[in-house]
């Protein structure tokens, strides 16, 4: 004999099935309220690091500080990443109401009249200064580095959109800064650099697309200083019959803007991605800093962007792992690339190091998990005075007790971007450099659909 159900039965059915989604949300919604109130915390403590070590007169920052048996020693060095890096920090710390605009003005304002003052090649700069008068550091410090002008271009973007008082100084840097000084026209891609010593440009070409010098690529678009079509020139993958490569990549070959394009990719457990250099982080995630990558390049940087911050992720569970993050940083000993190794076009080795920095770059892509990465990384004592030390071995425990200027940078500008809406991508795309290549990002589809 069936049972009948009472009307008052399915009323409290119908009440605990509504009930469920709410209960749900709210349990979500709390905990990323507890994540951004977390952020802020650690951008204050990060940002503390360029406070303390950034020269007053010079407004140059240290590279790095290190603590050792002997006690703390500063870097009395910088480099133009650095530079660009403080700047896009400062204004972050700005925008989060960790220092006042006026703070934040002053601090630009003299770095800027330093900047104008340094020696310089073709109004490009050399890769290490002193910090504490601005000489030029002549031991080792006597190249022009593509990338690194690239990301001091982008700091001063940013700075130039963020304060308008600033922007005429700024606008002058950038364009006194000619990148066509860099560029190979023949094969139509950036050389790595330029040795004053010797009196040459590198003989390596910045060939591969995804990693990081796509920003100074991006940036040499925007002012004029190299075609469009180079962006179109740099290898997606390397051709497939380059066997010395870690896969042999799959896809097809597309025209973008009279360019033939070889739209290839690697497979990682059965999901596709377009492969940086070493499979590192930064080299995947840290243009996306200012350039919109996820909000125009839907079906290419965008998506790249995701499966590599998801393939990290991965890639940690199946080595055991008990955090993931894998990116060049501090050792104890020095410095190393670090990378998901099956990532990379010739992938570095993870040697069980992970680093903070590349936690904070997948914010955009997978908040929740960065949570629990960052209770992972508190639980092994790698946070300090100034925030996250620079790595730490997951199998010994063993921390690189550094920190350094870049990646405190990208530390701050993540958090500034994933707290307050993307408030430096959208300084950047302001600019008309940073405006008027935004179709290049648009208008591509990578073969990992």
């Amino acid at each position: 004999m069936k049972k009948k159900i009472s009307l008052f039965t399915i009323l409290c059915l119908l009440t605990s099935l509504l009930s469920i989604p709410a209960v749900s949300a709210e349990g979500k919604d709390g905990r990323e309220m507890a994540l951004r109130t977390e952020l802020k915390a650690i951008a204050a403590k990060t940002y503390k690091y360029y406070q303390d070590h950034t020269d007053a007169e010079t407004g140059l920052t240290f590279d790095e500080t290190r603590y050792t048996d002997e006690g703390k020693k500063n870097a009395a060095h910088t480099s133009p990443t650095n530079v660009g890096m403080y700047m896009m920090s400062t204004v972050s710390a700005q925008e989060m109401g960790i220092i006042s605009k006026e703070e934040a003005v002053k601090r630009i304002q003299v770095t800027l009249n330093t900047l104008e003052s340094l020696e310089k090649w073709n109004g490009l700069f050399y890769n290490w200064y002193y910090t504490e008068d601005g000489s030029l550091k002549k031991d080792w410090g006597q190249f022009i580095s593509q990338v690194d002008n690239g990301w001091l271009s982008a700091g001063l973007i940013v700075a130039g959109q963020a304060y308008e008082e600033l922007n005429a100084q700024t606008s002058e840097l950038v364009d006194n800064m000619d990148y066509s000084t860099l560029y190979d026209p023949e094969v139509g891609q950036f050389r790595g650099g330029y040795d004053a010593v010797q009196g040459k440009l590198t003989d390596h070409h910045y060939g591969l697309f995804y990693t990081e010098p796509r920003v100074a690529s991006y940036i040499s678009i925007g002012k004029g200083d190299v075609p469009s079509d180079h962006w179109w020139k740099m290898y997606r993958t390397m051709p497939g019959d380059w066997d010395w490569q870690a896969q042999v990549p799959e896809g097809h070959t597309v025209e973008y803007d009279g360019v033939s394009v070889f739209e290839g990719h690697y497979e990682y457990n059965g999901v596709k991605f377009v492969p940086s250099w070493g499979g590192s982080m930064f080299e995947a995630l840290m243009p996306g800093i200012v350039l919109k990558e996820k909000e125009l390049g839907k079906h290419a940087l965008g998506l790249n962007n995701q499966r590599h911050v998801e393939l990290q992720i991965q890639y940690a569970k199946d080595k055991g792992y008990k955090a993931w993050g894998f990116s060049p940083a501090a050792t104890p000993d020095g410095y190393s690339e670090f990378a998901a190794t099956p990532l990379g076009t010739s992938g570095y080795s993870d040697k069980s190091t992970v680093t903070p920095h590349a936690t904070f770059l997948a914010l955009d892509y997978a908040p929740e998990e960065v949570r629990k990465n960052i209770k992972a990384l508190k639980e092994m004592d790698t946070y300090g005075k100034y925030g996250f030390f620079d790595s730490v071995n997951v199998e010994t425990g063993e921390i690189a007790k550094a920190y350094l200027a870049l990646d405190q940078g990208m530390i701050m500008v993540s958090i500034a971007n994933y707290l307050k809406d993307g408030v430096i991508r959208d300084y950047f795309h302001q600019d008309p450099i940073g405006k008027k290549p935004e179709e290049l990002l648009r208008k591509e589809v990578f073969s990992i659909q």
